[in-house]
């Protein structure tokens, strides 16, 4: 049977709710990848199987969803890997995008009171003025020669088997196209693979991606100096100069991955989040929330109490008004990160929130000297190692340029830089471009508990902090921990999804209280996990319904061998 809504919640004689879930949980004992695409998965347990660890896994799905997630991710894209290592270390890898070294802060003109950074002619959503200086290629190969066990070019085998061979478009990719049909039309060689016959494709087509392919199997063989250095990024460079882009050959050739340690913060009882540092704002805001609504017993109401709702609206505006104030690229900007997610601060702004009353929230004052389209996978092996990492387009398609002969999209990050001067995120040559990624990883006692990840732009941040909040206070399974219903509050009106319990009734009592709140369909994006059971080492990949998501277990193992010399009994 299809469904077409998700379950929604319901309320037992005791007053809590059961949460029924679309997908279901994939365990295993040897290795867990989960990721929003099922073909993606599939090629990260293929490279498990093939002595690879959880670092192969990832990245080798990444690789992956960039061929059947066209319009999430990409070489040239966006994003952060982080990583557990059994042997305990703890690392972060940045390779967000950078701003041009051309730009100017008035490279676009500002439409006047614009919430999602808007400009006249669209120039920073699409076309090449969009493009930022992408390194997602650098940063998985990178992950894979430090952190991994197999070879660049057997991490890449899986993605190009996909793209030479094609695979079918779902209703999902076939829905993301028709939203991008325009913009994709402007560019022949993203027209040639997305609108076949010049048309939107049916579900069930088969996709193929020849150019595409044949770059990627040049990045196996080559590495990523195919791209930084190479053919492929002259490639990019001579489109730019052929369309009145910025971006060079010289500055793709010295773009730069930084290894940053996590965010990390212990919470609740024993537990502590490992999550990416700015220039992802996300990990810092989920523990600044965290600590805010420890002042309040969020269990004591249940999932979906209209005083849990309002706290988390209220505590979201708060973490909403400093990323504006504080958050930018941590080499140009002073952020202070250990006062935002300190305990002190966290009990100071909870006693800005009115139990009975919404508020506009503005900044904390710190102390003297102070769209989103994304893709994202998990993987765990049975040796301990735990990776969570988020890469993006930004934009579905990106800026819908594909550069011609390569196959290679370019994303469309510049969407993200605040286009006003003057401001914390305003553009600057060179500048790294804020991001909302969380790509988190829990540890329970000191041990692996569960990683998660999740797409969704400026959502991404708050669906995390609500799947943490619902496994480790109101005691869910990461499946339904993923699959609940979520909200949102940027402090221009709240967003509770439709599938909450009783929402009708919900919607009245936080008008009640001040709200402007609306019930869409879904809030941000697909989100995947993984969950490992302390006592037993079983691991289980979840994927909720608002993507493709699917997780691929491997158990089993291998067998017994009959011992060498014959047990007998002795006279």
């Amino acid at each position: 049977m299809k469904l077409h809504s998700p379950p929604i919640p319901t309320r037992s004689s005791d007053g809590k709710y059961a949460f029924p879930t679309v997908k279901e949980p994939a365990s295993g004992s040897k290795g867990v990848v989960t990721s929003n695409h099922v073909l993606a998965s599939h090629a990260g347990v293929e490279l498990l199987l093939a002595g690879g660890n959880a670092v192969d896994a990832a990245i080798g799905t990444m690789f992956a969803l960039s061929v059947v997630e066209p319009m999430m991710t990409t070489v040239f894209g966006a994003g952060f890997t982080n990583i557990h290592m059994a042997d305990g270390t703890d690392i972060v890898i940045d390779n967000y995008a950078e701003v041009p070294k051309a730009a100017t802060p008035d490279l676009f003109e500002p439409i006047p009171d614009h919430l999602d950074h808007g400009v006249v002619d669209d120039l920073n959503l699409t076309g090449h003025l969009a493009v930022g200086v992408g390194g997602t290629c650098l940063g998985w190969a990178t992950a894979i020669e430090k952190y991994g066990n197999l070879e660049l070019y057997d991490v890449v085998a899986p993605a190009v088997r996909l793209a030479t061979k094609g695979f079918p478009v779902s209703p999902y990719l076939k829905q993301s196209i028709i939203n991008a049909e325009a913009g994709l039309r402007r560019f022949t060689d993203s027209q040639k693979v997305f609108l076949p016959g010049d048309h939107v494709p049916e579900v069930g087509h088969r996709i193929i991606r020849s150019d595409y392919a044949n770059t990627l199997e040049r990045i196996g063989s080559e590495g990523p100096g195919y791209l930084y250095g190479g053919p492929l990024g002259r490639a990019i460079a001579d489109d730019m100069r052929a369309h009145g882009g910025l971006i060079t050959e010289e500055e793709i050739s010295d773009y730069k991955i930084y290894e940053r340690p996590p965010v990390i913060a212990r919470i609740g009882a024993g537990y502590e989040i490992l999550a990416p540092p700015p220039p992802s704002s996300g990990g810092t805001h989920i523990v600044q929330m965290m600590n805010i609504l420890e002042s309040y017993d969020l269990a004591e109401g249940g999932f979906g109490s209209t005083e849990g709702v309002h706290l988390l609206s209220e505590a979201l505006k708060i973490a909403f008004a400093d990323r504006t104030q504080y958050m930018a690229d941590p080499l140009t900007t002073d952020i202070p990160i250990d006062w935002l997610i300190s305990k002190e601060y966290g009990q100071d702004r909870a006693n800005d929130i009115d139990l009975n009353r919404a508020r506009q929230h503005s900044y904390g004052e710190r102390p003297a000297p102070e769209h989103n389209e994304t893709t994202t996978c998990c993987a765990m092996d049975s040796d301990g190692n735990v990776v969570a990492s988020t890469n993006t387009l930004h934009g579905a398609f990106g800026s819908k340029v594909t550069v011609p002969g390569t196959g290679t999209l370019l994303n469309n990050t510049m969407q993200l830089m605040d286009p006003r001067p003057g401001r914390t995120n305003s553009i600057a040559p060179g500048k790294r471009i804020l991001s909302s990624m969380s790509p988190v990883i829990v540890l329970k006692d000191g041990e692996t508990n569960f990683a998660l990840g999740s797409v969704g732009g400026l959502r991404i941040f708050s669906s995390v902090h609500q799947a943490i909040t619902n496994v480790i206070v109101h005691g869910m399974t990461l499946q339904q921990a993923v699959e609940s219903p979520r909200i949102f509050d940027q402090g221009h009106g709240l967003e509770i999804e439709a599938s909450f319990p009783d929402v009708q009734n919900l919607l009245s009592e936080l008008s009640n209280l001040g709200h402007e709140a609306s019930a869409p369909f879904k809030i941000g994006g697909g989100m995947n996990g993984i969950y490992r059971d302390l006592e037993t080492g079983l691991m289980s990949g979840v994927a909720c319904w608002r993507t493709d998501g699917a997780p691929v277990a491997v158990g089993g193992g291998e067998a017994l061998v009959e011992p060498t010399e014959t047990l007998g009994v002795r006279d």
